[in-house]
């Protein structure tokens, strides 16, 4: 039980005794004069229905607050949603985005780093034909002089 409803049952245990002890005064008759006409009550009993009508009165305004402020919260929960998702499928854009972005990337060096490697070859290829022929025609020389190998 929270503090704040222990404490409202006490008040009202202290009420319910302070209205047992004094019942005879609260009960007393006293005339009451209304603008036309004027009446006879017990004066602790009006003042006891006025009370509960102020009470009843604050009751209706708290329920009919509480409710405006959950419909309220209620709907900002639904924008809050509304706009957590518009978030995720903008950052699911921008993902998807980066990825084709990223892929496009890497297929152009991919095929730029084929295009080296060929470059590569045949300079290379190109390079040991040209050694090959330069060896050869050293070997011819050597031999056109007639020195062995």
């Amino acid at each position: 039980m929270r503090i704040r409803n222990l404490i409202l049952l006490v008040v009202l245990a202290l009420v319910a005794l302070f209205l047992a002890i004094n019942w005879s005064a609260i009960t007393a008759n006293a005339t009451f004069t209304l603008v036309l006409t004027s009446f006879e009550a017990p004066i602790g009993l009006v003042m006891l229905g006025l009370i509960v009508l102020l009470v009843a009165t604050f009751g209706v305004y708290l329920i009919v607050t509480q409710g405006a402020i959950l419909l309220e919260t209620r709907r900002q929960a639904k924008e809050l949603q509304n706009q957590r998702s518009l978030a995720e499928r903008a950052e699911g854009s921008r993902v998807a985005e980066v990825k084709d972005l990223l892929r496009t990337e890497i297929a152009r060096l991919d095929a730029r780093l084929t295009e080296h490697e060929e470059t590569l070859r045949t300079e290379l290829r190109d390079g040991v034909n040209s050694l090959a022929a330069t060896i050869g025609e050293l070997d011819d020389r050597l031999r056109a002089r007639g020195e062995p190998r």
